[in-house]
Protein backbone atom coordinates (compact mmCIF):
# COMPACT_ATOMS: atom_id res chain seq x y z
CA UNK A 1 0.00 0.00 0.00
CA UNK A 2 1.54 3.20 -0.77
CA UNK A 3 1.96 5.90 1.94
CA UNK A 4 -0.40 8.60 -0.36
CA UNK A 5 -3.30 5.82 0.42
CA UNK A 6 -2.03 4.96 4.22
CA UNK A 7 -2.49 8.38 4.86
CA UNK A 8 -5.63 8.96 3.46
CA UNK A 9 -7.31 5.95 5.16
CA UNK A 10 -5.47 7.20 8.50
CA UNK A 11 -7.05 11.09 7.98
CA UNK A 12 -10.58 10.02 7.08
CA UNK A 13 -11.18 7.25 9.74
CA UNK A 14 -9.98 9.26 13.20
CA UNK A 15 -12.01 12.31 13.34
CA UNK A 16 -15.31 10.17 13.08
CA UNK A 17 -14.81 7.95 15.79
CA UNK A 18 -14.19 10.47 18.44
CA UNK A 19 -17.42 11.75 17.78
CA UNK A 20 -19.41 11.94 20.70
CA UNK A 21 -22.75 9.78 19.38
CA UNK A 22 -19.73 6.58 20.08
CA UNK A 23 -18.20 8.04 22.67
CA UNK A 24 -21.74 8.20 24.55
CA UNK A 25 -23.13 4.77 23.72
CA UNK A 26 -19.89 3.18 25.05
CA UNK A 27 -19.89 5.23 28.12
CA UNK A 28 -23.85 4.20 28.46
CA UNK A 29 -23.43 0.56 27.46
CA UNK A 30 -26.04 0.78 25.08
CA UNK A 31 -27.65 2.38 22.37
CA UNK A 32 -29.51 3.44 19.91
CA UNK A 33 -26.40 3.68 17.46
CA UNK A 34 -26.17 3.26 13.73
CA UNK A 35 -24.05 3.48 10.72
CA UNK A 36 -26.26 6.76 8.71
CA UNK A 37 -25.28 6.41 4.62
CA UNK A 38 -25.65 9.26 2.24
CA UNK A 39 -29.31 7.64 1.36
CA UNK A 40 -30.68 7.51 4.28
CA UNK A 41 -30.08 3.67 5.27
CA UNK A 42 -28.79 2.51 8.44
CA UNK A 43 -27.11 -0.07 10.16
CA UNK A 44 -27.92 -1.17 13.68
CA UNK A 45 -24.41 -0.89 15.42
CA UNK A 46 -24.44 -3.52 18.50
CA UNK A 47 -23.20 -1.08 21.32
CA UNK A 48 -24.92 -3.57 23.77
CA UNK A 49 -23.39 -6.76 22.90
CA UNK A 50 -19.59 -5.12 22.51
CA UNK A 51 -20.13 -3.88 26.12
CA UNK A 52 -20.46 -7.22 27.52
CA UNK A 53 -18.96 -10.42 28.10
CA UNK A 54 -17.36 -12.90 25.44
CA UNK A 55 -20.27 -15.37 24.33
CA UNK A 56 -20.31 -18.36 22.26
CA UNK A 57 -19.48 -16.66 19.05
CA UNK A 58 -16.36 -14.67 20.34
CA UNK A 59 -15.32 -17.93 22.56
CA UNK A 60 -15.14 -19.81 18.88
CA UNK A 61 -12.39 -17.34 17.75
CA UNK A 62 -11.13 -16.82 21.52
CA UNK A 63 -10.09 -20.72 20.97
CA UNK A 64 -8.13 -20.36 17.99
CA UNK A 65 -5.93 -17.66 19.25
CA UNK A 66 -2.19 -18.65 19.35
CA UNK A 67 0.55 -16.46 21.00
CA UNK A 68 0.58 -12.74 20.82
CA UNK A 69 -2.56 -11.27 19.86
CA UNK A 70 -3.10 -7.80 18.33
CA UNK A 71 -6.99 -7.01 18.04
CA UNK A 72 -7.91 -4.50 15.39
CA UNK A 73 -10.71 -2.20 16.48
CA UNK A 74 -10.87 -3.60 19.77
CA UNK A 75 -13.95 -1.18 21.21
CA UNK A 76 -14.81 -1.29 24.81
CA UNK A 77 -12.90 -4.57 24.87
CA UNK A 78 -14.14 -6.93 25.64
CA UNK A 79 -11.79 -9.79 23.54
CA UNK A 80 -8.89 -8.39 25.21
CA UNK A 81 -10.27 -8.62 28.30
CA UNK A 82 -10.65 -12.02 28.15
CA UNK A 83 -7.66 -12.92 26.85
CA UNK A 84 -5.88 -11.00 29.47
CA UNK A 85 -7.85 -13.13 32.06
CA UNK A 86 -6.57 -16.22 30.46
CA UNK A 87 -2.64 -15.13 30.82
CA UNK A 88 -2.73 -14.34 26.95
CA UNK A 89 -0.36 -11.71 25.46
CA UNK A 90 -2.97 -8.88 23.95
CA UNK A 91 -3.25 -5.64 22.63
CA UNK A 92 -5.92 -3.73 21.36
CA UNK A 93 -5.68 -0.45 19.36
CA UNK A 94 -8.65 1.35 18.69
CA UNK A 95 -9.18 5.09 17.28
CA UNK A 96 -11.55 6.27 19.90
CA UNK A 97 -10.29 7.47 22.95
CA UNK A 98 -13.53 5.81 24.79
CA UNK A 99 -13.16 2.96 23.71
CA UNK A 100 -9.10 2.36 24.99
CA UNK A 101 -10.35 3.77 28.39
CA UNK A 102 -13.22 0.98 28.89
CA UNK A 103 -10.28 -1.39 27.46
CA UNK A 104 -7.97 -0.74 30.23
CA UNK A 105 -10.89 0.01 32.94
CA UNK A 106 -11.88 -3.86 32.14
CA UNK A 107 -7.89 -5.59 32.69
CA UNK A 108 -6.72 -4.95 29.00
CA UNK A 109 -4.04 -3.45 27.42
CA UNK A 110 -5.10 -0.70 24.79
CA UNK A 111 -3.29 1.64 22.49
CA UNK A 112 -5.29 4.85 20.97
CA UNK A 113 -4.27 4.22 17.38
CA UNK A 114 -4.75 3.85 14.05
CA UNK A 115 -4.54 0.18 12.49
CA UNK A 116 -2.52 2.37 9.31
CA UNK A 117 -0.35 3.94 12.02
CA UNK A 118 3.05 2.81 13.13
CA UNK A 119 2.43 -0.18 16.07
CA UNK A 120 4.51 -1.63 18.53
CA UNK A 121 5.26 -5.06 17.28
CA UNK A 122 4.70 -4.50 13.49
CA UNK A 123 6.07 -8.44 11.93
CA UNK A 124 5.90 -9.71 15.47
CA UNK A 125 2.04 -10.66 16.08
CA UNK A 126 0.80 -14.27 15.90
CA UNK A 127 -2.77 -13.66 15.78
CA UNK A 128 -4.70 -10.28 14.60
CA UNK A 129 -8.39 -10.34 15.08
CA UNK A 130 -10.82 -8.36 13.39
CA UNK A 131 -13.97 -8.49 14.40
CA UNK A 132 -17.82 -6.78 14.43
CA UNK A 133 -17.43 -5.00 10.68
CA UNK A 134 -14.33 -4.22 11.37
CA UNK A 135 -13.16 -5.34 7.77
CA UNK A 136 -14.62 -1.91 7.20
CA UNK A 137 -12.21 0.11 8.49
CA UNK A 138 -10.91 2.68 5.94
CA UNK A 139 -13.50 1.60 3.31
CA UNK A 140 -10.99 -0.48 1.56
CA UNK A 141 -10.89 -4.08 2.60
CA UNK A 142 -7.90 -4.87 0.61
CA UNK A 143 -5.74 -1.98 1.77
CA UNK A 144 -7.05 -3.00 5.29
CA UNK A 145 -5.96 -7.06 4.38
CA UNK A 146 -2.22 -6.01 3.01
CA UNK A 147 -1.83 -3.94 6.17
CA UNK A 148 -2.41 -6.79 8.10
CA UNK A 149 0.05 -8.96 6.28
CA UNK A 150 2.77 -6.88 7.39
CA UNK A 151 2.14 -6.69 10.86
CA UNK A 152 1.89 -10.51 11.27
CA UNK A 153 4.87 -12.98 12.22
CA UNK A 154 5.49 -16.12 10.42
CA UNK A 155 3.09 -18.44 10.84
CA UNK A 156 0.85 -15.46 11.67
CA UNK A 157 -2.90 -15.79 11.38
CA UNK A 158 -5.58 -13.23 10.95
CA UNK A 159 -9.68 -14.19 12.45
CA UNK A 160 -11.87 -12.22 10.53
CA UNK A 161 -15.67 -11.85 10.91
CA UNK A 162 -17.37 -11.08 7.74
CA UNK A 163 -20.98 -9.71 7.49
CA UNK A 164 -24.04 -11.50 8.04
CA UNK A 165 -25.62 -10.98 4.33
CA UNK A 166 -23.84 -11.48 1.23
CA UNK A 167 -22.54 -8.19 0.22
CA UNK A 168 -19.57 -5.98 -0.70
CA UNK A 169 -20.06 -2.31 -0.93
CA UNK A 170 -17.90 0.58 0.37
CA UNK A 171 -20.03 3.54 0.95
CA UNK A 172 -19.69 6.75 2.67
CA UNK A 173 -21.54 6.96 6.22
CA UNK A 174 -22.09 9.07 9.70
CA UNK A 175 -22.13 7.96 13.46
CA UNK A 176 -26.07 8.64 14.53
CA UNK A 177 -27.50 8.05 17.96
CA UNK A 178 -31.42 7.51 16.67
CA UNK A 179 -31.65 11.13 17.96
CA UNK A 180 -31.18 13.97 15.43
CA UNK A 181 -26.65 13.63 15.97
CA UNK A 182 -24.35 12.49 13.21
CA UNK A 183 -21.18 12.15 13.66
CA UNK A 184 -18.37 13.14 11.14
CA UNK A 185 -18.68 11.39 7.16
CA UNK A 186 -15.99 8.91 6.67
CA UNK A 187 -15.37 5.62 4.56
CA UNK A 188 -16.36 2.41 5.79
CA UNK A 189 -17.19 -1.45 3.84
CA UNK A 190 -18.72 -4.34 4.19
CA UNK A 191 -18.13 -7.36 2.88
CA UNK A 192 -19.74 -11.08 3.30
CA UNK A 193 -18.12 -14.49 3.36
CA UNK A 194 -17.62 -14.70 -0.19
CA UNK A 195 -16.55 -11.10 -0.89
CA UNK A 196 -13.86 -11.24 2.15
CA UNK A 197 -12.56 -14.45 0.97
CA UNK A 198 -12.22 -12.69 -2.78
CA UNK A 199 -10.33 -9.55 -0.93
CA UNK A 200 -8.11 -12.09 0.66
CA UNK A 201 -6.99 -14.29 -2.24
CA UNK A 202 -6.39 -11.13 -4.23
CA UNK A 203 -4.31 -9.92 -1.31
CA UNK A 204 -2.20 -12.98 -1.00
CA UNK A 205 -4.32 -14.87 1.59
CA UNK A 206 -5.65 -18.31 1.90
CA UNK A 207 -8.61 -19.29 3.84
CA UNK A 208 -7.34 -22.30 6.14
CA UNK A 209 -11.13 -22.67 7.89
CA UNK A 210 -14.14 -21.13 7.73
CA UNK A 211 -17.33 -21.22 10.46
CA UNK A 212 -20.44 -19.72 11.56
CA UNK A 213 -22.27 -19.76 15.47
CA UNK A 214 -25.45 -18.02 16.74
CA UNK A 215 -25.62 -15.96 12.89
CA UNK A 216 -22.15 -14.65 12.37
CA UNK A 217 -19.55 -15.79 9.95
CA UNK A 218 -16.00 -16.36 10.79
CA UNK A 219 -12.85 -17.15 8.63
CA UNK A 220 -9.63 -17.91 9.62
CA UNK A 221 -6.77 -16.72 7.01
CA UNK A 222 -2.87 -17.37 6.98
CA UNK A 223 -0.60 -15.15 3.95
CA UNK A 224 -1.03 -17.61 1.34
CA UNK A 225 3.33 -16.46 0.26
CA UNK A 226 6.01 -17.34 2.71
CA UNK A 227 7.34 -14.33 4.75
CA UNK A 228 10.57 -11.91 4.12
CA UNK A 229 13.85 -12.67 5.18
CA UNK A 230 13.57 -10.20 8.54
CA UNK A 231 10.02 -11.41 9.00
CA UNK A 232 10.51 -14.89 9.38
CA UNK A 233 13.73 -13.91 11.47
CA UNK A 234 11.68 -11.79 14.09
CA UNK A 235 10.91 -12.80 17.56
CA UNK A 236 7.10 -13.66 18.16
CA UNK A 237 6.48 -12.20 21.25
CA UNK A 238 6.08 -8.35 21.13
CA UNK A 239 5.63 -5.72 23.58
CA UNK A 240 2.64 -3.47 24.08
CA UNK A 241 4.18 -0.52 24.49
CA UNK A 242 3.83 2.53 22.54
Amino acid sequence: MTARATSRLRSTTAPAWRADPYALALRAGRGPLFLHRSDGWLLPLDVERWCAGTDAADESVLTRCRGAVLDIGCGPGRLVAALAERGRRALGIDISPAAVAQTVRRGGTALCRSVFEPLPGERRWNTALLMDGNIGIGGDPAALLERIAGLLAAGGRLLVEAAPVEVDERCEVRLDDGRGTLGTPFPWARAGRGALLRHAETTGWRSVRSWTVTGRHFAELVPATPPTTASAGAPSSPGVAP
